[in-house]
Parts: structure tokens; C-alpha cells; sequence
């Protein structure tokens, strides 16, 4: 008796091929529902509807198809089980030697801007999760494949020797399987508990998973040692997997690391404003904005040019000619922007290895932060939350006038990417000093004031989190610091407000802390 396939896919990629070598190489009877049985007659090939094969009609409008013992009976019998063959040949249950089944498209659907829940519901897929998991559940008779990249290691599989396939490669379709509904049924989970915005446990759900699929092998990741994979979110390219590689080499782990810190960074300026950030290793070596990007970018690179070497830039706005010239005076890393002008990126294409990206969306980042901890994950919402000077307490007698508010809102939003313990000089929406990462808040207050020389004089200064002493207050002003912007907080604040009064600097508290572990 032929060989029994089950064939039902949502994705036909690959599909007549498949069948056509199943029938005409292979020998095999093809059981198909829905457009897939229409995909295969089409392309001349013979082939069984389900409805027809368990003689129940498909109803609720195609919801019930496969649900049918008949169906599951082949897929889950085990013939080298004398009770399972009985119970198959009573009730006329044919072994199914292949289930081939890839999902609706859940992930694309809810990718789509104007989808509607009930649109999101209709393709939450019922009988091919569980057909999968059958077929991988009794993978010692049956091979299963969900995915159209598995069909011509599956047919050369077949070929090679000779119509059967290895214990070990039915095992792994098995795993793939599997992996496919978890993260098919995660997805769906995510995307129902982000429907409730009046629960502030959907933030943080009762259960937290991760689903990924390979998307890249890295070299390596921090060190030569370390091996490492870049995985993918989502069967639809967002974010960096979506990203355009103009030029360059390909990405490595640290080149990631630093391009998602840029352009958090980025993303907290409108692209209204030309602005450019400079990183290296995660921490802005420098950040401006001003009139022109070209300008913008170079302030930022002259506010630290010995870190800026092999850094990472990060712009606001598609790079100009202008722009492009500037940044090929360097070495650096990688380049990312919105966009590139065709004469931009013809100067670029002149420093081969320079990476250049474009990502359209710079905004769009996680919601949610997760990190590995021995035992488990700690998992908390992003640092978004919105800068707002009208929200700010200004706790000293001298106030600042509209320069000082815009300059120390720009100095605050540069301090939030900086590692802790951060502290940032600036002075015409240019950084000129950061301490970052310091065990203590003295040490980079210093490190942010040595760096930023004759510049502190008149300039703006941002601390993450509060001053515990004055001290730090003291040592600002005595570098030429007119304005602070802090957290506040601190069960000495009155110390640290008395010596700005002292002093004649304003100082603000945000009410804010941006503590970057």
C-alpha cells in the first residue's frame, strides 16, 4: 500500500514541488484540505480532500477540518503496537508516514497597523498546532515538517536512502515542531495580554517566555571565545533584522550591542532637530544637535574625537553630502541613519568595511527589557517614560531663563543612556564632558569636568541620581557650572540646594531617576 501524506499549509511556498516529488518520485497517496488541495489538483496531481477521506464535511467555515479520528488516528497509531494496529484496522485508520503543516499567519497579521482583534482572533490556527504536535509527539513512525525550508532536506533525506529516513532526522523535524507552536502560541499569549490596557498586570505577566528563531551565526560575541547567534523576534523583520545594510561587513555582536544603544539614544530626539550621538562601548562619547546634520555630527565627534575613533554614529535625519564627508574623515565602526542621499552614499561607499545602516524607524524599541540571572530572568519596562521640564521642580532662588530650561532638558536626555553612575556637561546642545560607570557619583563628576575643561564655564550639568552630598554641587560651580538637573530625592537635598543658593547656580529636580546598570 502507498505511503499516506498530510498535506495543510497556510504558506503554498514550495508546496506543488513538494507534492509533485512525494507522487511521482516517492510513490506517496496525498490526503490536503482547503486551498492546499486546491493548489495540488491544480498542478495536475491526484489528491484526497479531508472532508472526502473522513467523510464529515468541513463546517464553521473551514474552523473544523482535520479535528477527526481518522485524521489524528494515523498521525498518533503506533503499527508496531499490536493494540494500536487493531484499534487502526477496526476502524479503518490508514498510518500517515509524512504531516506537512505550516500555520496561519498570526505574526504577520498583528504586525499590520490597522488590525482589528477579531481580525487577529480569525487566524489564531486550532487543527495545525495540533496536527504538529501529534505528528512530533509520535515522530518514531511519522516525520513532520512545518517549515518549507525543511522540504528538500527532507527529499534528499528520502532519496539518499533509499525512501526511508533516519530515527535522528525524524527527531529533529520533531524538535522543530515544537519549538514552531511555542512560539506560535507565545505570540498569540503576548498579543492578547497586550490587549488589556486597563490591567497593570498585563505589563508584567503572571508567566514570561521568550521565542526567537535563528536569523544570523555571529563570529563571536563580546570575546573570541564566547560563541554566539542573533535571533529574531516575530516572523516579520522589525528593528535591526529589518534594516537595511547599505555597506560594509557583516554586523558582529558588539557592532548589535552598540547600534540598539545609539539608537535609544537617538530616538530621544525629534527629527525635526538635526542631532548625531557617538558611542563606544554602549556610552555616548558625544552628542549634539544643531542647525545642519553635517554640524550636528561634528560637534558631537569633536566633543570626544580620541573616544570617537572606531565609535558608532547614530543620526536623526537621512545623511547628506555634507554629512557623509564629514564622517568618512574617520575610522568608525558603523553608521546608522533613516535614510542616505544618493551622493552621500556614493562618498561612503569609498570606506568599504564602514558599516552603513538605515533603519526608517528609530523609535520602535522593546517594551519590555529582559535579563538572564542564574535561576531565572529579571524582566522590567523600558526607561521611556517622557521628559517633561513643565513637571520639573525648580528648588533654588535663581531660576533659569527658556536657554537654560532647553539646554538642561538636552543634558537630561543624554544622562539616561550614560552608565551609572552618569554625570554629563553640556553647553550649546553639545555634550563636553560624561562620567560614566564610576563607583561613585564624585568620582564622575571629576572624570565629566576634567573633560570637559574651560567649556564648564556656563555650562549645564546632569546627574542620574541624586546628590547624597553637596560636595559634588561645590565642585560644579567652582568649574564655571551655572544649572543642574538631578533626580532629587536624597534625604540631604537641603544641603545640596543651600550650596547651589550659595553658589548662584540654578538647580531642578526632575523627580525622575535614570539609573543604566
Amino acid at each position: 500500500m502507498a505511503r499516506l501524506a498530510l498535506l495543510s499549509v497556510s504558506d503554498k511556498t514550495g508546496l506543488v514541488e513538494l507534492a509533485t516529488r512525494l507522487v511521482n518520485d516517492f510513490g506517496f497517496e496525498i490526503v490536503s484540505s482547503g486551498g492546499t488541495a486546491k493548489a495540488i489538483a491544480a498542478a495536475g496531481l491526484p489528491v484526497t480532500k479531508v472532508s472526502d477521506y473522513t467523510g464529515s464535511p468541513e463546517i464553521l467555515g473551514g474552523r473544523v477540518k482535520t479535528l477527526h479520528p481518522r485524521i489524528h488516528g494515523g498521525i498518533l497509531g503506533r503499527p508496531g503496537l499490536p493494540s494500536d494496529q487493531a484499534d487502526m484496522e477496526a476502524n479503518d485508520v490508514r498510518a500517515f508516514d509524512l504531516v506537512v503543516v505550516n500555520l496561519y499567519p498570526f505574526e504577520q497579521t498583528i504586525a499590520q497597523p490597522d488590525v482589528t482583534l477579531p481580525d487577529a482572533i480569525e487566524q489564531i490556527d486550532i487543527g495545525g498546532p495540533t496536527l504538529l504536535r501529534a505528528a512530533a509527539k509520535n515522530h518514531a513512525y511519522v516525520t513532520v515538517l512545518c517549515s518549507p525550508s525543511q522540504y528538500d532536506p527532507y527529499l534528499a533525506e528520502l532519496g539518499d536512502n533509499q525512501g526511508t529516513l533516519s530515527p535522528t532526522f525524524r527527531m529533529a523535524c520533531a524538535r522543530q515542531a515544537f519549538w514552531h507552536t511555542a512560539g506560535y502560541d507565545q505570540a498569540i499569549a503576548q498579543y492578547l495580554t497586550a490587549q488589556d490596557s486597563t490591567d497593570t498586570a498585563a505589563d508584567l505577566p503572571e508567566r514570561w517566555t521568550l521565542s526567537a528563531t535563528q536569523r544570523q551565526s555571529l563570529r563571536y560575541g563580546e570575546n573570541p571565545h564566547q560563541p554566539a547567534i542573533w535571533y529574531q523576534v516575530g516572523t516579520t523583520p522589525t528593528g535591526w533584522a529589518g534594516a537595511n545594510l547599505l555597506q560594509g561587513k557583516p554586523l558582529s555582536y558588539n557592532n548589535l550591542v552598540d547600534l540598539e544603544a545609539a539608537r535609544r539614544i537617538i530616538a530621544e530626539f525629534p527629527a525635526a532637530v538635526p542631532a548625531a550621538a557617538v558611542l563606544k562601548h554602549t556610552n555616548p562619547c558625544g552628542v549634539a544637535i544643531a542647525a545642519t546634520l553635517a554640524t550636528a555630527y561634528e560637534n558631537a565627534f569633536n566633543a570626544d574625537n580620541v573616544s570617537a575613533f572606531g565609535g558608532i554614529v547614530a543620526l536623526n535625519q537621512p545623511i547628506d553630502k555634507a554629512t557623509a564627508t564629514a564622517l568618512t574623515k574617520t575610522f568608525l565602526e558603523c553608521i546608522v541613519a533613516p535614510g542616505c542621499d544618493p551622493e552621500a552614499t556614493a562618498i561612503l561607499a569609498k570606506k568599504s568595511n564602514l558599516r552603513v545602516l538605515i533603519l526608517e524607524d528609530l523609535h520602535s524599541g522593546p517594551t519590555h527589557l529582559p535579563r538572564a540571572i542564574a535561576g531565572g530572568l529579571l524582566v522590567q519596562a523600558a526607561d521611556d517614560v517622557p521628559d517633561d521640564p513643565a513637571t520639573w521642580q525648580v528648588v533654588t532662588e535663581r531660576k533659569p531663563d527658556t536657554a537654560q530650561l532647553e539646554e538642561l532638558l538636552f543634558a537630561w536626555r543624554v544622562v539616561k543612556h550614560v552608565k551609572s553612575n552618569a554625570i554629563v556637561v553640556t553647553r550649546d546642545r553639545t555634550t563636553l564632558g560624561i562620567g560614566a560607570g564610576q563607583m561613585n557619583r564624585v568620582g564622575s563628576v571629576n572624570i565629566a569636568l576634567d573633560q570637559a575643561g574651560d567649556g564648564s564655564q556656563g555650562g549645564i550639568l546632569a546627574s542620574d541620581g541624586f546628590f547624597p552630598f553637596d560636595d559634588s554641587v561645590r565642585t560644579a560651580a567652582a568649574a564655571g557650572i551655572t544649572a543642574i538637573v538631578q533626580p532629587g530625592g536624597s534625604k540631604r537635598d537641603a544641603d545640596s540646594i543651600q550650596a547651589a543658593n550659595e553658589l548662584g547656580i540654578v538647580m531642578a529636580f526632575t523627580g525622575v531617576r535614570h539609573f543604566l546598570h
